[in-house]
């Protein structure tokens, strides 16, 4: 996961610029590594259960990568691309990431392995890996996680060789924001809906990753409209050719809601997934 920085927000064109709204003020941001253990050992090597069920299959689907490819996964975390993409055949893989301990996660499940390179880095700054040697990049539920998104998909489109094509999955953001999106019921109709208390305003809010326990880690969950995020996808120099929504795997036990339930969950997306090709 990337490393927070408190930047200024991108905003697309016919908006009027400012700071963006925050839902509460963060804790002073100390990025990923405070939540590094525990965000290990909730994803670790294989992915969550939506990374083995959902994440991971669309961005490998949408990736399709080729034997002998070089591949950059930029907020690479502890690694779960590493294996499906070494498993395809790919001739090199490179990994980023601004946290340490979760390069060290990575390090010490496939730091043996030739074809791997693993690296701490800003996603937001230019550094030796932006060298357009890439024949694809990747960046897998983080692009909420960057404070500039304009400097990532900038970054990204330098580390890709000419017409070089990138994927990225991140939370939906239309349909959800922490703590501004939430499930309702219409007992007159009998349908679960989605409610949204806030969506156009660019929002940074705090999330705490060890809910109950009271030692105060945060991160922080950049939220922007899906305008924002493609206008900066844009600025960035490249061009999105396919789009995929993607819901949850997941359905509730049989009971007096679950087909209503069942007809949520198919018809508001958990995630999206982008691909595009550099200009």
């Amino acid at each position: 996961m990337p490393l927070p920085r408190r930047r200024p927000f991108q905003h697309s064109k016919g908006r009027k610029p400012g700071p963006p709204q925050r839902d509460k003020p963060p804790s002073k941001d100390h990025g990923w590594d405070p939540v590094a253990a525990w965000y290990d050992k909730l994803v670790g090597e294989t992915g969550s259960d939506y990374h083995q069920n959902v994440i991971l299959p669309a961005a490998l689907r949408m990736l399709d990568p080729k034997a002998g490819e070089s591949i950059i996964d930029v907020c690479c975390g502890q690694g779960v691309l590493i294996k499906p993409l070494i498993d395809a055949g790919i001739g090199r893989f490179t990994g980023l990431d601004a946290s340490p301990r979760l390069i060290e996660a990575a390090k010490s499940r496939h730091s043996a392995n030739p074809r791997v390179s693993l690296i701490v880095a800003d996603a937001c700054k230019p550094g030796p890996w932006t060298d357009a040697s890439n024949d694809a990049a990747t960046c897998i539920m983080a692009v909420h996680d960057v404070p500039d998104p304009v400097a990532l998909f900038s970054n990204m489109a330098r580390a890709l060789k000419p017409a070089g094509r990138l994927v990225l999955v991140f939370m939906h953001p239309c349909f959800r924001i922490p703590r501004k999106t939430h499930w309702g019921w219409d007992a007159d109709q009998k349908i679960q809906y989605r409610r949204l208390d806030s969506y156009s305003s660019p929002l940074e809010i705090p999330i705490t990753t060890h809910p109950g326990k009271g030692t105060g880690e945060q991160t922080c969950f950049h939220h922007r409209p899906l305008a924002d995020v493609l206008t900066a996808i844009g600025k960035g120099g490249l061009a999105v050719t396919a789009c995929e929504e993607l819901h949850s795997h997941r359905r509730s036990q049989s009971g007096p809601f679950s087909k209503a339930e069942h007809r949520a969950a198919g018809e508001f997306p958990l995630f999206i997934a982008l691909k595009a090709v550099k200009l």
